[in-house]
Formats: structure tokens, sequence, C-alpha cells
């Protein structure tokens, strides 16, 4: 197990490097100058210059990129003399559109997103594996066919319409959720005003998630039902409740994690249309209003760190599938 694990996070490792490598190299190809876009609307060949000196765009691609590195581990300054300024390490540059570190940028949108990623991960799992279950054991009965309905409608309808469509009724027509609520709020600070913040936004997504999590484990599960190991357990007097709970549902549980830890690390780089529709300050809005503005550093920072968060949920999951099936680690 640990040798695996060692392979696992080496893999890893290298993998974060070669994207972070890959990713810098395409962004430097941009046809933009990043000297120039952060030079405003007062711009002169000097004052350019100035900014291509400062942020170090002078330097060659493979310097840009050592100290790119650099300032992720030790931070990063700016400038000299009495104008240099400093962004402490995680650094991922300097936004002059925003006046900020692009890591304080990230540090205020990326709770946001994780939250309503997390919470979206608890419902869709709890809804879509319970139905996905009740599905497969009362087959072809009533609550396969209201299961088909729901898988039906939640795979039909796009996150934009059942977002607008909670908006309107929840919020604006009975009124269960205050409009006027705006501004991420922490859970430790406020729980009852954090899930009032969140619902929604949780609800938008888990149905169109849990919809697909429901077909795929009523799938898994009936075709577990019809492996000799379980007719082997079944003919030796296993009660039924253990033979789907202990020895089914270990089967099924493996590619609902990978899947599960695809999914989450996919919503952590940014649930674009939800965060819109709810006008929640994440990371795909901030991503969003980067590219509109060509803000370079913010959506090469983003870009990587959405690689990073899928490169760390794959190692995760990794780690889950070994505990669950031993064979994995051979």
């Amino acid at each position: 197990m640990r040798n695996f694990l060692l392979r696992r996070i080496l893999f890893a490792i290298i993998t974060l490097l070669v994207v972070s490598a890959v990713v810098f190299i395409i962004f430097s190809l941009v046809p933009f100058d990043p000297a120039a876009l952060s030079c405003g609307q007062r711009c002169t060949e000097q004052i350019i210059e100035g900014n291509r000196i400062k942020l170090g765009f002078d330097k060659p691609l493979y310097m840009q990129y050592l100290l790119f590195l650099s300032g992720i581990f030790f931070g990063r300054s700016y400038g000299s003399g009495s104008a240099a300024f400093n962004c402490p390490a995680p650094s991922f540059g300097y936004s002059f559109n925003e006046n900020a570190c692009v890591t304080d940028l990230l540090r205020e949108s990326l709770p946001v997103t994780i939250s309503l990623a997390l919470g979206a991960l608890i419902l869709w799992l709890t809804v879509g594996v319970s139905l996905g279950i009740i599905a497969a054991r009362f087959k072809n009965k009533w609550p396969d066919r209201v299961s088909s309905i729901f898988v039906l409608l939640g795979t039909s309808l796009p996150t934009f319409v059942t977002g607008l469509a909670l908006l309107i009724w929840v919020t604006i027509k009975w009124k269960l959720v205050p409009l006027s609520l705006v501004g991420y709020t922490s859970l430790f600070e406020n729980p009852f005003k954090f899930f009032q913040y969140f619902i929604l936004p949780w609800i938008t997504l888990a149905i169109a998630y849990a919809a697909l999590y429901t077909r795929f484990t009523r799938a898994a599960v009936l075709e577990t039902l019809g492996e000799d190991y379980i007719r082997t357990a079944r003919a030796k007097g296993v009660k039924e409740r253990t033979v789907l709970f202990k020895h089914t549902m270990r089967a099924v549980f493996a590619p609902i994690i990978t899947l599960a830890g695809l999914d989450f690390a996919g919503l952590i780089g940014g649930a674009i249309i939800t965060e819109t529709i709810f006008n929640l300050p994440g990371l795909g809005r901030l991503t969003l209003r980067s590219v509109f503005e060509f803000d370079l550093p913010v959506v090469l920072a983003t870009t990587i760190l959405a690689a990073s968060v899928v490169i760390v949920m794959n190692l995760i999951v990794d780690m889950l599938y070994a505990v669950l099936d031993p064979r994995v680690r051979i």
C-alpha cells in the first residue's frame, strides 16, 4: 500500500509540473502584450516598458516560468525602490486590473466555490445513490418508475433553467429565501445565513447530478446483483439486506467515488452558470470576468488551480479506490 501511494504521489507531482509548464507556455503565446494590458488608459511606450520590467516580462520565457514557480513557494517582489511591493507565498502574480495580488483574489473566491461544490456533492450523492438503490431494489415497480421520471427531468433541464425556476418561484413568488441576501457568510460566522445563501444553488446543481447518479447506481447495483458471488451468498442463506449493503454496495461504491471525485473537481474549476444566476462571487465568476478584462495573471492562476484540483482529486480517488478494491494496488 505504501509503495502504491508513493507512486501515485510522485506521478501527481510530475503531472502538476507538466500542466503548469504547458499552461504557462500557452498563455505566453497569447497575442496580447501583458505589459500593455496593465498600462491603463494613459499609456506610453515608457510606461509599457516599465511595466514589462516590473512584471518580469523582459526576461526569457524559462526565467519567467522559474520566477512563477518560485513565487508559489517563496513569494515574489515586483518593482524596485520605493515603488516595490511584495505578494507573499503562494504568489500567482499580480493583477493590475484589480490592483491586488492574484492570491488575494483567489482567497476571496475559493471558499465560495468550495462551499457550493461540497454542499452540492453531499446533496446529489445522498439523493442519487439512495434513489438508485431503491430503483434497483424495486425494479419495474412504482419506485423504479418514479426514479425514471426524476432521471428524465434532471437530465433534460439545463442548470440555468432549474436555477432561474428556483429563483423565480422560491425567492420571488413564495419568498422562502430573501432576495436581498447577498455576500458570502462563513458557516462558522452565521450557519443559518450560510445555508440560506447556498440552499438554492446546491439544489440547482444537485438535481442535474443526482439524476445521473441515480441512473448509474441503479445500473451498477443490478449488474452486481447478477454476479456469481452474490448468487452464492444468497444460496448460503445470507440475508438480502446483508447481500445488498455489505457485498453489493462495496463493489458499486468504487466507480461512484471515481465519478464523484472528478465531478467535484470540475465544480471547483467553476460552476460559472450557477454562480452567475445566484450572484455568487466564486471562482467561476472571477475567471469569466478576468477573461473579458484580459486579466492574464488571474486567468493563468485559475486555470492552473483548476487543473491542480483535478490532479489532486484523482490522487484521492486512487487512494480510496485502493482501500475499496485491494486489486488496484498491484
